[in-house]
């Protein structure tokens, strides 16, 4: 299989993992921005839709914004 498809396909699996457990946290990228302010990261609702969408960030991006709302564990099978 081609690198570069399987890493967007990757990239994609990652931002809908994000995207969903926001969605059942129940916390908004307005919430986040605010949120992640408290782990070093200046964010606006703008940048984290930007983010998620490309499904490209830092693993500390993604640990962040999984502490923000109280995520203990990831299962990678569900990523």
């Amino acid at each position: 299989m081609d690198k570069n498809l399987e890493r967007k396909r990757q990239e994609e699996r990652v931002g809908r993992y994000l995207k969903a457990s926001l969605k059942q946290a129940g916390v908004t990228y307005e919430d986040l921005a605010d949120k992640l302010q408290a782990f070093g990261f200046k964010e606006s609702k703008a940048s984290i839709a930007s983010k998620l969408s490309r499904g490209s960030f830092s693993a500390t991006f993604m640990i962040a914004v999984l502490r923000a709302i109280g995520k203990e564990s990831v299962t990678l099978v569900d990523v």
